[in-house]
């Protein structure tokens, strides 16, 4: 089960509703009231879909529900804390039960297996479907329940000028100015799932205006919150930011108020809700990356906080459990950086030896004319080092087993069987004995590994870190006009961005270079048709299971332009050749949309890894063009837009794929893609002659004998 406020992960949290207690503590020899109604600190990050539905991710259905909750009669009237007790008793109830059934399921099944009895097979189908209704009446609660932090500690828009200009005063309840300098509406005629009077939606703002209406009544609803949390980089650093809640909370220490339905009362707990909401969402991209930022909040929070209440140790644990986990998962990717460290060692070594052998090896004339016609012909540049070599030499090179991958003794506790050691067994004649759907789910578990660390943050702004459209930058390549590239910098000068996307897309280039690479050093037309088809099956297996980022990779690694010149692909079977074209059309749609991914409801049970860099091309097509109006407010519509397309990142980590891993496949995967990831392909084909057209040497001297003969009887 999946968790993304809508859904339900396996581990519910019991809460513990503990009574309201006045509070007053002093510090620094001031005596301050604690407001009792803290705010609800089990998770306060609305999620995913609240940036890409908005307001339309809570219905009517749980608007309604809501509405009656904590009343036994229609007169009475509602109570929030009668709400909060009434919702957490049927949540804790309905999730005990399902628990139970799961178990209960599990068992069955498990009998059913064994002894395969008629009872036991008649009552799996009946449990399922009550295992289906019970879960989606946990989901349905887990929505109200998100609903009802979303509407508390909101203020009026009209307010929210008094919170930027008034941050240090007793009067916040005072006459509001005029909030026309610091947020634009337009006005609709229908506004979807909005049930208030005003019909106003946020065009743009300054950056204080739309740092205040965080505090607005339907920030929360809106999905306004989750919206700024990916895209506030735009127009402020994370240091504005973080100084503006700290100035908010300051401000309301001294005269919070026990009666929450007071301004001062309700900025404070939001402040929290907002502060405790970015730390569980932005944690790896904003403070694991800025430690100055993150230094500056916990000495607020253990100097200023810490002794008022819960809020400040709970912002605290948050912040050691976010560190955990990110050093964690730091912990985890340490295997394959050692792969990589590995990998360069082998290709080292493989260059010290190409050039040992092109020292002592003596060059034979006609070789050096038949590379040299290759490199006329094909441009194909040959590395420094790897000089013209005797045939059997230069296969010998890529055939060692420095090319190979070497058993892994840290991985496995048992070592590789021998066909994994010997260098001629394994080569590609493993893939093509691999069956196309181990291939395919081992290959998925490798980029889930990569992609689940990505953060939707990452695709913002990659322009300033030199990603292109890879089909303009080659178009720029050939051209003989030296353009100029001025790198654009969206975000602030002052903000740290995380660089994960490179990485991202350093490994989908690796994983095309592989497969290249793998193609071309085949030696037999035979053996290249079957590893085209094994690579062409693999990205159908892949696309079907909604890996598109496998499916593109491989695609890029097919089109290259040695492997599309292959004579392979005129034996290959027709009905493999024609997934090429399949691939391509998935190619187009994944292009056509940039929320093609998020249609209908299959992305909510099917586990889906989107092509990332698709993704950051869709990314920069929305930040093409102005970010200000005239008027030097920024354009909300056209954040909200940005922050819309790269939730779907959250969307697709929250539900993985469950292939059981093959950890030596994993790791034999691993070494090939590394060890190839740099090659030079060009040099690589070049010692393969079943790259190239043969023709017969009596056609060819044939040719030769017509040509003289027609160009004799010219002259007669």
């Amino acid at each position: 089960l999946q968790s993304n406020g809508c859904c339900v992960g396996p581990g519910f949290a019991e809460e513990n509703v503990e009574p309201d207690k006045k509070t007053t503590v002093k510090i620094a020899g001031n005596r301050y009231l604690v407001p009792p109604n803290l705010p609800d600190f089990q998770s306060c990050s609305p999620g995913w879909s609240s940036a890409f539905y908005g307001a339309e991710c809570f219905d009517s259905e749980v608007r309604s529900y809501m509405k009656n909750l904590g009343k036994q009669k229609a007169s009475e009237s509602q109570n929030i804390d009668a709400k909060k007790v009434e919702l957490e008793q049927l949540l804790m109830m309905e999730t005990k039960n399902y628990r139970k059934t799961i178990k209960f399921y599990q068992k069955l099944l498990q009998k059913e297996r064994r002894s395969k009895g008629p009872e036991t097979k008649s009552m799996l189908p009946k449990l399922r479907g009550q295992l289906q209704e019970m879960k989606s009446k946990v989901q349905f609660l887990e929505l109200v329940k998100k609903y009802m932090q979303a509407k508390q500690w909101g203020v009026e828009s009209c307010v929210l000028p008094t919170i930027i200009y008034n941050r240090r005063t007793d009067a916040m309840d005072v006459a509001p100015t005029d909030e026309s300098s610091l947020l634009l509406y337009y006005s609709t005629e229908k506004h979807h799932c909005n049930n208030q009077n005003g019909m106003r939606v946020l065009q743009a703002g300054t950056p204080l205006g739309l740092m205040a209406y965080l505090y607005s009544r339907n920030a929360f609803l809106d999905g306004y919150v989750q919206q700024f949390l990916y895209t506030f980089r735009y127009f402020c650093t994370q240091e504005e930011f973080l100084q503006f809640l700290l100035d908010r909370i300051s401000s309301t220490l001294s005269s919070a108020s026990l009666d929450p339905s007071t301004s001062l009362t309700k900025i404070w707990n939001r402040s929290f809700c907002i502060l405790q909401a970015w730390i569980e969402d932005c944690y790896s991209v904003d403070f694991a990356t800025n430690t100055d930022l993150l230094r500056t909040l916990k000495e607020f929070i253990s100097s200023k906080v810490a002794a008022l209440n819960g809020c400040g140790e709970r912002l605290l644990s948050l912040l050691e459990d976010a560190s955990a986990r990110k050093n964690g998962s730091a912990h985890h990717c340490s295997s394959m950086d050692r792969w990589e460290e590995e990998g360069e060692e082998d290709r080292k070594a493989l260059h010290s030896l190409c050039k040992k052998l092109s020292e002592d090896v003596s060059r034979k004339a006609g070789l050096f004319f038949r590379l040299q016609y290759m490199e006329h012909n094909f441009n194909w540049k040959l590395s420094k080092g790897m000089g013209p070599i005797a045939q059997n030499q230069r296969e010998r090179l890529y055939t060692i087993p420095l090319v190979l991958p070497k058993p892994c003794y840290n991985s496995f506790t048992e070592e590789f069987p021998v066909s994994f050691a010997k260098a001629d067994e394994v080569g590609p004649y493993l893939l093509i004995e691999s069956s196309t759907q181990q291939l395919c789910c081992q290959l998925t578990l490798l980029q889930q590994e990569v992609f689940h660390k990505c953060h939707p943050v990452h695709f913002l702004n990659s322009r300033a870190l030199g990603v292109k459209d890879k089909s303009v930058a080659v178009q720029k390549t050939v051209s003989t006009e030296t353009v100029s590239l001025k790198v654009c910098n969206l975000f602030l000068s002052k903000c740290i961005q995380d660089q994960y996307l490179l990485h991202l897309l350093q490994n989908a280039d690796s994983v095309s270079t592989w497969v290249t690479a793998e193609i071309v050093t085949c030696h037999t037309s035979k053996l290249q048709v079957s590893l085209l088809s094994k690579f062409l099956l693999i990205a159908k297996c892949c696309y079907e299971q909604r890996n598109f980022a496998t499916a593109m990779q491989i695609l890029a690694g097919l089109e290259n332009l040695i492997v599309r010149q292959l004579p392979a692909w005129k034996i290959l079977p027709a009905k493999v050749a024609e997934i090429m074209e399949e691939l391509k059309a998935v190619e187009v749609f994944l292009k056509s949309d940039s929320l093609c991914l998020m249609e209908g409801e299959r992305f909510k049970t099917l586990p889906t890894i989107p092509s990332a860099h698709v993704l950051a091309m869709h990314v920069q097509q929305l930040e093409t063009g102005g970010f200000t109006m005239t008027n030097g407010a920024h354009k909300w519509t056209k954040l909200r837009n940005i922050a819309k397309v790269v939730s779907q990142v959250h969307a697709f980590q929250e539900n993985p794929y469950t292939y059981t891993p093959d950890f030596k496949l994993q790791s034999y995967l691993r070494r090939r893609i590394t060890c190839f990831k740099d090659a030079d392909i060009s040099a690589l084909a070049a010692d393969n002659r079943a790259n190239f057209y043969q023709i017969p040497a009596e056609k060819h001297s044939r040719i030769i004998q017509d040509t003289l003969r027609r160009m004799k009887a010219t002259f007669q």
